[in-house]
């Protein structure tokens, strides 16, 4: 492989659905998939363990994950950034 040549990492977008440990956050992604008999789409998701080193991503945030090597039982991700932060109105402030 040249040097010009860069892997590209799986990453899956999500919203934060917690954030309650410490460098750890829940990651809620959803997607659409056509139902086998009726062909109509149904929604799913997935939840995602992810390492947060800076306890950066609160809860509601829309954020981008990438994979990496296991790093506990269930956590195989890193947060690569966020890409869209929480209303505050959704958090509660704002009266």
């Amino acid at each position: 492989m040249s040097t010009d040549e860069t892997k590209v990492r799986r990453s899956v977008r999500g919203v934060v659905v917690s954030n309650k440990m410490d460098k750890t956050i829940v990651v809620k992604a959803e997607r659409l998939v056509a139902h086998s008999k009726y062909r109509k789409f149904v929604r799913r998701h997935t939840k995602y363990y992810a390492h947060d080193e800076g306890n950066s991503a609160n809860v509601g945030d829309f954020v981008e994950l990438v994979l990496a090597r296991p790093l506990s039982k269930k956590k195989r991700w890193n947060l690569d950034h966020v890409i869209r932060h929480a209303p505050v109105e959704a958090l509660g402030g704002g009266e």
